[in-house]
């Protein structure tokens, strides 16, 4: 199944270099359609009022972490369908369990390449949102 990539993405991540780098690594692989947020609550307010195909988010973050962003898309009956990758510099396991647990479609260590997060996407979207 071919990813649309024209499809919006939300970048979470309140370091702007960080948002240049993944829009970068984005665009490479064609997406082109990229909004960018830099905290939980801000990218809240934005999926409510747009429709994404994808978000990847930092974990990170003030006032709301991508955690807590995760926990609420995943009970808002209106997002919680949305692919959601998490990206974080810290390997710590029960980071790792909590987001699986919080039902969080794919997971991506930083830092990466735009080969990685590809296979990432491609991982969320030919495996259907279940993917663990």
């Amino acid at each position: 199944m071919a990813i649309d990539v024209s499809m919006p993405v939300l970048v979470v991540e309140d370091h702007s270099t960080t948002v240049r780098i993944l829009r970068n690594l984005l665009k490479q692989l064609g997406f082109e359609n990229v909004d960018d947020a830099n905290d939980g609550l801000a990218a809240l307010e934005m999926m409510r009022r747009r429709n994404y195909g994808l978000v990847i988010s930092d974990w990170n973050m003030e006032p709301m972490t991508g955690y807590d962003l995760l926990k609420n898309v995943r009970k808002d009956p209106a997002l919680c369908d949305t692919p959601f990758i998490m990206v974080t510099a810290e390997c710590k396991t029960d980071n790792v369990v909590a987001a699986r647990k919080a039902r969080v479609s794919n997971y991506i260590l930083k830092p990466f390449t735009a080969q990685t997060l590809k296979s990432k996407i491609d991982e969320v979207f030919t495996s259907g949102r279940n993917h663990h």
